[in-house]
Parts: C-alpha cells; sequence; structure tokens
C-alpha cells in the first residue's frame, strides 16, 4: 500500500493559486514566477501525493479532477491555518494578548454581552476569550485572584483595595413577584408589606460579601446563587424579589410576573463598572472590550429618580 509524501506550504498555494485564477499563466502572473515554475511545482504536488489533481487533456484551462477536488478542501483547511497562526504571532509580537479571562455580573443585561463579544470576536479574531458570570463579590474576587484579567462588576468593587475602578452604567433592578402571589393582588400596597412574605435573594459564592445583605427587608428569605433559578421561583410564585428590568421585561408584558409598587421598597440602579487590579493594566484587547461594554451601558443611561441599590 504507497503512503503519499508530506507537500510543502509553497506546493499547496501554487495550487490554490491556479484553482482561484483558473489557468497556470494567471497564477504565475500573481505569484510573480513563470509558468514553467507553476507547471514544475504542481507535477511535483501531484508525483508527491500519487494523484492527477488537473485534467488537462481536452481543454485550454486546467480542470480539477475528482481527487483535485477533495485536495482542494483540504489545502484550504491548512491554508487557513497556517493565515490563523500568522495572524497570531503578528498579534504577539505586537503586543495583543493570545487570550482574554472576561468577568461579568450576572445582572450585566445578556443582549449587551452577546453584543459586546459579537463585535469583540470580529475584531480580535485571533484572541481565546474565556468568560466567567458571577454574582456580587465574585467578580471582583476572581479579578483580584488573577483569574480574570478584567470584569464588569457590581458596586462592591469600589470597596477593594488593588482595584481600579470605572463606572461605566447601570441596571435598573424592579421588585416583582407572580400575579397569583400575595402582594402582587394587593392594591394598594402598605409599606413594610414585603416583610411578611419569603423573599428571594440572590447570594455570593465568594467570601468577599460574606455575612452582608443587600436590599434584603424581609426576615423570611430564600437564599440562592443562580439569578435564573431566582427568576424561575419568582415566576413560580414561591416568593417576591428584585431582578434585573432587561431581564423580565418579557414576563411584564405576558403577565407572567407583576412588578410591584412598593412604597419603601421602589427598587434602583444597580452600578456596573469597569475593573482590574492596579497592578495589572489591560492589554490592547482587554482594553478594547472595557470601552465597547462602557459606550454600551452608557446607552442605556440611569432610571432618573432611582436611588442606587
Amino acid at each position: 500500500m504507497s503512503s503519499p509524501g508530506t507537500p510543502t506550504f509553497d506546493q499547496l498555494r501554487v495550487f490554490l493559486t491556479v484553482v482561484e485564477t483558473g489557468s497556470f499563466a494567471a497564477a504565475a502572473r500573481k505569484l510573480n514566477r513563470a509558468v514553467s515554475v507553476i507547471s514544475y511545482g504542481i507535477g511535483n504536488l501531484e508525483a508527491q501525493l500519487g494523484l492527477a489533481l488537473f485534467d488537462r487533456e481536452g481543454t485550454r484551462r486546467p480542470k480539477l479532477t475528482v481527487a483535485g477536488h477533495a485536495v482542494l478542501a483540504e489545502a484550504r483547511a491548512v491554508s487557513q491555518g497556517i493565515d490563523g497562526l500568522r495572524a497570531k504571532v503578528k498579534g504577539l509580537l505586537d503586543g495583543l494578548e493570545a487570550e482574554v479571562n472576561l468577568a461579568v455580573d450576572v445582572m450585566l443585561p445578556s443582549e449587551r454581552l452577546g453584543r459586546v463579544l459579537r463585535a469583540f470576536n470580529a475584531a480580535f479574531p485571533t484572541v481565546s476569550l474565556r468568560l466567567h458570570v458571577e454574582a456580587l463579590g465574585a467578580v471582583t474576587g476572581l479579578v483580584l485572584d488573577r483569574q480574570a484579567v478584567i470584569g464588569i462588576s457590581g458596586p462592591l468593587a469600589s470597596e477593594m483595595d488593588g482595584i481600579a475602578c470605572q463606572t461605566i452604567g447601570s441596571v435598573l433592578m424592579v421588585p416583582v413577584a407572580a400575579p397569583d402571589h400575595p402582594l402582587a393582588r394587593t392594591n394598594p400596597l402598605p409599606p413594610g408589606a414585603g416583610r411578611d412574605h419569603i423573599q428571594i435573594v440572590l447570594t455570593d459564592r465568594s467570601p468577599l460579601t460574606q455575612g452582608r445583605d443587600f436590599s434584603v427587608m424581609s426576615p423570611r428569605t430564600w437564599r440562592l446563587a443562580d439569578l435564573g433559578a431566582k427568576h424561575a421561583l419568582l415566576r413560580e410564585g414561591i416568593g417576591w424579589g428584585n431582578m434585573p428590568l432587561p431581564m423580565i421585561e418579557s414576563d411584564l408584558v405576558a403577565g407572567t410576573l407583576v412588578r410591584l409598587a412598593m412604597p419603601d421598597h421602589p427598587g434602583g440602579n444597580y452600578r456596573l463598572s469597569n475593573i482590574w487590579r492596579r497592578d495589572t493594566p489591560p492589554g490592547p484587547a482587554a482594553s478594547w472590550l472595557l470601552q465597547q461594554f462602557a459606550d454600551c451601558l452608557r446607552e442605556d443611561g440611569a432610571a432618573a429618580m432611582m436611588a442606587d441599590v
């Protein structure tokens, strides 16, 4: 059983150029080589592979054989891989990061996150991304522990030593409950009504805020570390709680959740900030990400007449 040889990248490039331009002469002009050199290179490639790549009989233009079509797909994949390698190495030589570790607060609207990361992929195709989604102090914890180089954090980050913090916007948090919950069926709600019912509270997986409560009114709480699970429990009518408005707008329209007009707890702005370690400034790709998040959230703006939560 015969074993094919190993073609060089230059041989594959000549082959791809002939296919692209449609003739040996056109490939020679594009590569600035003699036609005889192109023909010799294709002949050597065919000899190494043990296959005829072009049918040269009965036509003035070289036509791919069945084997040539099969080899073409692999040659293009190799060429794209080499191009990707060269681009990554050039980026590294220019100071571009090979990978960016990003931590984001779970309150960041997913639509905003998706928009920025889609643009990041287009702007930095050679840079890998590692994404962490956490709540409260866990975002800052990842940056402090160097597991993430940058973060989009809630308001707790400004309290941490060694963290550079740049406020970039906010997300409106509102109290909600299922339509059959007692709080949703009471109108108007008296002050302190939330204290008589279970409040579903998002907790922190990091030790940075251990023992601290945020926007907790009721002595009866269910605590969990997953915002999606909190959303599901609220829709089941188990309790009431604060949710980022962008996440539950469709529920309010559909009637699966009701915004509570609580006179002593109307909700408020959850401030978001770009963060990084002061001793580890972000590189070009990470800095670009931070600017994009700032621009994106600045479009939203803070809700007028709403305090911070």
